[in-house]
């Protein structure tokens, strides 16, 4: 078993926070300009928007991980947390010990694939199950395990998911109605996201043994489809869902997720004011996010940038309407990959994925951030 160094010292916040504020309406008649007003700058503690949660200071939790890709808590307060290159599952305490529950057999890493989503069953403590997201010979798939201190028999429950070195999606968690949201990317075949035959580039919604969820929109696992790549899933206090979508040159995104719209990839990207297609709420450019995982803590989502190395928080009102987004840690840590909310709702769990071969690995990398959320 490995055995990862605790480090308890508090990281210090960034005194700069950039703010970028996006509009979801508008868009430029089918040609994908988003209108984006230019970034403000603003000292912590003063100029953001309105209301807005704050962060306290952030403190390093687990060092010398390998691009730690998903976090999702067990009853009790311990999170599993996945490797996606090795394909280790791990255990983390709230104190920072972590432990090796064992590698994922038939885990294929390659690219961006390899072991991503992890999920906890909503009836954990009767079933004792947990479901994984993998990179397999070939496709990906969700499969479920037993788990007691060490993973039973695999079940697969969704295969097929069309797999490739990049756009693997990846992203799973049960939803507030017990069914389980499976984001998947479209391997760059951009076709796949508007065939509703492909699993490929959809958020699917499935029950927990992997049947089509009852109230689908197509009476397959669809959920929802024009997705590009989905690595971030959400929903507020009011059971409203959002997701992350990674752009290609232009636009990333975050979409307010509604049954059986399509999301317009490939033949949007960003804003698009059709009718046929849904617009994202806002969008960035992508050098400013890239952004995969995604959380919901003190009234704003979470979005951990990849390329953008920041983690944006975006404030929502009770209708579910976006606010002014802020920017935190703008390079202080470099690639972030996983934002969840801890079971409480008061603080962060962040990981860093300097090592996944497009960062630039530091000292103790990947680690595991914990902030405190404080309203």
């Amino acid at each position: 078993m490995r055995q990862h160094s605790i480090t308890v010292a508090a990281v210090a916040v960034s005194g700069v926070l950039l703010a970028g504020a996006c509009s979801s309406g508008g868009g430029g008649g089918g040609d994908g300009q988003a209108r984006t007003p230019a970034p403000i700058t603003t000292t912590q503690g003063g100029g953001a928007t309105a209301g807005a949660a704050r962060l306290g200071e952030p403190r390093v939790l687990a060092t010398g991980l390998e691009v730690p890709w998903a976090v999702t808590f067990l009853p009790g307060g311990d999170a599993l947390v996945t490797e996606r290159d090795r394909g280790d599952l791990l255990r983390v305490t709230p104190g920072g010990k972590v432990t090796e529950v064992g590698k994922v057999p038939g885990v294929e890493a390659e690219g961006e694939g390899g072991l991503l989503g992890v999920a906890v069953s909503p009836s954990f403590d009767r079933d004792w199950y947990v479901y994984l997201y993998f990179t397999a010979a070939g496709d990906n798939r969700v499969v479920r395990y037993r788990y007691d201190d060490r993973l039973g028999s695999p079940q697969p429950i969704v295969t097929g998911i069309p797999k490739g070195s990049n756009h693997n999606g990846g992203r799973i968690a049960f939803g507030p109605d017990g069914m389980l949201y499976i984001g998947t990317g479209e391997i760059y075949r951009t076709e796949l996201a508007q065939n509703r035959d492909s699993l490929g580039g959809k958020i699917l919604r499935v029950t927990p043994d992997g049947r089509p969820a009852p109230g689908n929109p197509y009476g397959t696992r669809i959920w929802t489809y024009g997705h590009r790549n989905v690595q971030g899933l959400a929903w507020d206090d009011a059971k409203r869902m959002y997701a992350t979508e990674f752009g290609q040159d232009r636009f990333d995104e975050i979409n307010r997720i509604e049954r059986g719209a399509n999301y317009g990839w490939p033949r949007v990207e960003g804003v698009g004011g059709q009718r046929q297609y849904t617009d994202p709420l806002l969008t960035w450019s992508t050098a400013e996010a890239s952004p995969s995982g995604l959380a919901y803590a003190g009234g704003s989502l979470w979005a951990a940038a990849l390329r953008g190395e920041r983690l944006w928080q975006v404030p929502l009102d009770g209708n579910g309407n976006v606010g002014r987004p802020i920017a935190h840690y703008q390079g202080r840590y470099g690639r972030l990959r996983a934002a969840v909310a801890s079971p409480d709702g008061r603080s962060l769990w962040v990981t860093t994925s300097n090592r996944d071969g497009r960062g630039d690995p530091r000292q103790g990398d990947d680690t595991i951030l914990v902030i405190p959320v404080q309203r």
